[in-house]
C-alpha cells in the first residue's frame, strides 16, 4: 500500500469518526424538528450540556469514563424532559419564528450560565487507557478511540432505527405526529409521548457532545458554534429522516475532513460549496420524506 494511499484511508476514518459525531448530535434535532416539527435552536446546547456533566462526573466525582457518559446522558434527558414540560410546550402551537426566538434565547441563557461555572478554556474528556493508542490493520495505523467512536455511534444508530420503526412507541409517535386529534381517540397520551422523545433526543445530543469532546471540545459558546453544521446535516439529509441524517453527517464528514487536507487554501468553505452543490440537486433532502 502507498503512503499516499495510507493517508487517504487514514483521513477517511477521520472523517467517518468526525461523521458519526456530527449524526449523534444532529440526529435528535432530526427527530424534534423533522418528526415533531419543533424548530429547537437550542438543540446544540443540550450537546454541550452532557459534556460538561460527563467532565464533571470523570473530573470532580471520579467516575470512570464509561459510567461517566451513561450518567450524563441520563441528567441530559432529564433536564431536557423538565424543559420541554415548563417552556416548550407553550411554543408547540406557536409558528416558526416564536419556536425560533424562544429557543435561540433559550441558548443565549445556557451559554451564560456554562460560560460562569466552567470558565471559557476549551476542554474535553479524557479518554481511558483502552481508547488511547493505535492499532495496525495491516499497513494502515487507526486510532482506537476513532474506532470505538464509529463502531459506538452505529449501534446508537441501529438501536434507533429499531426503536422507531419496530416498537409500538414508535408507532405511537408516527401516528401522534400525522394526527394529534386520532391519536388522542384512540388513546394515545402526545404530551407524554413528545416529552418522551424530546427527552431521547437531547439525550442523543448529549452522547454525542461528550464521546465527540476529543474532536469537538467543550466550551461555553458550543451550542452556537456548531449550531449552523448540525442545521445543515439536518437539512441536507431530509427532515425528519434519520437514515438521511446518517448519511449527510457521513458524507460531510468526510468532505470536510478531506476538503480541509487537500485543499487547505478553501479550508472550512469547501463544505459549505458541497452543501449548496447538494441542495441544488436535491432540495428536499438526500432522503425526502
Amino acid at each position: 500500500m502507498t503512503s499516499t494511499l495510507a493517508t487517504f484511508l487514514s483521513l477517511a476514518v477521520d472523517g467517518i469518526a468526525y461523521g458519526m459525531t456530527l449524526f449523534l448530535i444532529s440526529v435528535g434535532l432530526t427527530i424534534t424538528l423533522g418528526v415533531m416539527r419543533v424548530v429547537n435552536l437550542t438543540h446544540s446546547a443540550f450537546a454541550m450540556i452532557g459534556g460538561y456533566i460527563a467532565l464533571w462526573f470523570i473530573q470532580r466525582a471520579g467516575v470512570h469514563f464509561f459510567l461517566a457518559v451513561p450518567l450524563a446522558v441520563v441528567a441530559t434527558m432529564a433536564i431536557g424532559a423538565l424543559l420541554e414540560r415548563t417552556l416548550y410546550r407553550w411554543v408547540y402551537g406557536t409558528h416558526g419564528l416564536g419556536q425560533l426566538l424562544m429557543t435561540i434565547g433559550l441558548t443565549f441563557i445556557i451559554t451564560a450560565i456554562v460560560k460562569n461555572l466552567a470558565g471559557t478554556q476549551l476542554q474535553s474528556l479524557p479518554l481511558p487507557p483502552s481508547l488511547q493508542g493505535n492499532f495496525s490493520v495491516g499497513p494502515l495505523t487507526l486510532s482506537v478511540y476513532r474506532a470505538f467512536l464509529i463502531g459506538a455511534s452505529a449501534v446508537v444508530a441501529f438501536a434507533l432505527w429499531l426503536g422507531i420503526e419496530r416498537t409500538a412507541f414508535g408507532a405511537r409517535l408516527r401516528a401522534a405526529v400525522d394526527n394529534q386529534r386520532m391519536a388522542r381517540c384512540v388513546g394515545i397520551n402526545v404530551p407524554v409521548v413528545f416529552s418522551v422523545t424530546f427527552a431521547i433526543g437531547c439525550g442523543l445530543a448529549a452522547l454525542g457532545g461528550a464521546l465527540g469532546s476529543p474532536m469537538l471540545p467543550l466550551e461555553p459558546y458550543y451550542g452556537l458554534k456548531y449550531l449552523v453544521i448540525v442545521l445543515i446535516v439536518v437539512a441536507v439529509g431530509g427532515l425528519g429522516s434519520l437514515r438521511g441524517s446518517l448519511y449527510a453527517a457521513l458524507l460531510l464528514g468526510l468532505i470536510d475532513t478531506l476538503g480541509r487536507y487537500y485543499l487547505p487554501a478553501l479550508g472550512a468553505f469547501v463544505i459549505y460549496l458541497a452543501v449548496l452543490a447538494i441542495l441544488l440537486v436535491r432540495p428536499r433532502g438526500l432522503v425526502a420524506n
